[in-house]
């Protein structure tokens, strides 16, 4: 379980202030997926980092009963210098998990080859995603935190880490952002929208979705597309 108490963000810039969470006040309940919606810029990337403990808020607290993630494919925290095995090496040490099963396991789902090590200042943004997308898999979370899972590396890999997370999810709770309903559809149980630094809860994630869509888009809600057979012909 994740509780957000009167959490606050205010970034200052230039004289201008923008607030991304007013006083939130909210519970993430244990064994939910909950899909975090809100339109580009208002706050949920920022949000997930506080949860993670990879940010800190204005004011205010974040309390969790459980391990948590830091945003699946967040490469933010990587030494360049490092050797991408080496910062895995890292952070196996960091939450006490074991280093060589942990390297071993990032070696065979990242698929990065003799990239694994070299620098990881030498890698491509989708280089750095896989070895992210490796390192969080890799270790068993209570509450996985992710953001746009769904946009790492190509369709393949997209597609076996949809699988995996799918997988870890199944014995854990999760926070999710993604702009894709489909994916949303399939993952979450419940929904979260962020609008104007306020956040609203929702048990059912299709009513989330409703909200979102007709609140922060200003459009009808989506129907779920759903397969429809044709009835077999009838012998003449």
């Amino acid at each position: 379980m994740i509780v957000l108490e009167n959490l606050t963000k205010v970034y200052r810039r230039k004289g201008i202030q923008t607030v991304i969470a007013d006083g939130i006040n909210a519970v993430f309940p244990t064994g939910e997926s909950v899909a975090l919606l809100g339109r580009n810029g208002a706050g949920k990337s920022s949000l997930l980092r506080m949860i993670a403990g990879t940010m800190l808020p204005t004011s205010g607290r974040v309390l969790s009963d459980g391990t948590v993630s830091w945003p699946v494919g967040f490469a933010g925290s990587f030494h360049r210098d490092l050797t991408g095995a080496q910062n895995v090496r890292f952070v196996a040490r960091i939450y006490g998990v074991d280093t060589d099963e942990l390297v071993d396991y990032v070696a065979d789902f990242a698929e990065l080859g003799v990239n694994y090590h070299k620098p990881f200042g030498t890698y491509s943004s989708g280089m750095r995603s896989r070895l992210a997308m490796g390192a969080s898999m890799g270790i068993d979370f209570d509450t996985y935190l992710v953001d746009e899972v769904t946009s790492v590396g190509d369709a393949a890999f997209r597609a076996k880490s949809q699988t995996v997370f799918s997988d870890r999810t199944r014995n854990a709770s999760s926070v999710v952002v993604s702009h894709s309903m489909p994916f949303i559809r399939k993952t979450c149980t419940m929904g979260a929208v962020l609008e104007r630094g306020k956040l609203t809860l929702y048990k059912d994630v299709e009513e989330a979705i409703h909200a979102y869509e007709r609140t922060t888009l200003g459009r009808p809600p989506s129907i779920p597309q759903r397969v429809v057979r044709a009835a077999p012909a009838k012998p003449e």
